[in-house]
């Protein structure tokens, strides 16, 4: 079996814990070892069955250079943060891909290394998904579809064909994007939200259609 870290120890992390036990469950392939977090107030702590081992520089360790590793953080701009971190100190760090065994994945997808596709999400065909990508539970990703680096799109989000997601992008809870959409980077889709037209970079939009009400002053760059 292949031993994995899972970076953050919040809800997401521990979602992915449980990701990782139901793959376990039908052909064991991942050593669960713990968190790696850098809040010192829950190193120690057990979680879902597993310790949170200490901050994120552990990573560097002999001990842990044979690891696997896993973001197991929500927000995009957070994810890519810790992630180029991790990339400039532990060069050789090794990031696993975990696909649900519930997932419906077509074979002529893409998938980027680090990326987590979570229960029950379907991803059709000729799909392009970049790295550390997460794919929450029920969503659907139709044909054509490219999400970029860092995007997050959450629970029952249904993206139709030839949709472009751009990094960072989060799509939150059960918003639809009608085919032919791009939406520019970092922008967040608020819950519930239908997108009709093209959204740019760097705002928050709501409603049905969803429209832009407000303007992110700084990126995520600055």
């Amino acid at each position: 079996m292949k031993k994995i870290i899972i970076l953050g120890a919040g809800g997401q992390g521990r979602e992915t814990v449980q990701l990782i036990k139901d793959i376990n469950n039908v052909r064991p392939e991942w050593e669960v070892l713990g968190y790696l977090d850098d809040t010192p107030s829950i190193h120690g702590e057990i979680r879902n069955g597993f310790p949170v081992l200490g901050p994120l520089d552990l990573l560097a360790e002999p001990r842990f250079r044979d690891v696997f590793v896993i973001c197991g953080i929500g927000s995009p701009q957070v994810k890519k943060k810790v992630i180029e971190h991790i990339k400039q100190w532990q060069p050789t760090a090794k990031f696993a891909t975990l696909i649900h065994p519930t997932a419906v994945c077509g074979d002529e997808n893409k998938i980027g290394e680090g990326t987590t596709i979570c229960a029950g999400s379907v991803i059709t065909t000729n799909v392009t998904i970049g790295e550390h990508v997460l794919i929450n539970y029920g969503c659907t990703v139709g044909h054509d579809c490219v999400i970029e680096d860092y995007a997050a799109v959450l629970p029952g989000a249904n993206l139709s064909g030839n949709v472009t997601v751009r990094e960072g992008v989060q799509i939150s809870a059960g918003a639809v994007v009608i085919p032919g959409m791009e939406i520019g980077e970092y922008t967040v889709v608020g819950a519930g939200a239908v997108v009709t037209k093209p959204l740019p970079a760097h705002c928050t939009a709501v409603g049905v259609p969803a429209r832009p009400i407000k303007q992110h002053i700084l990126s995520f760059h600055e």
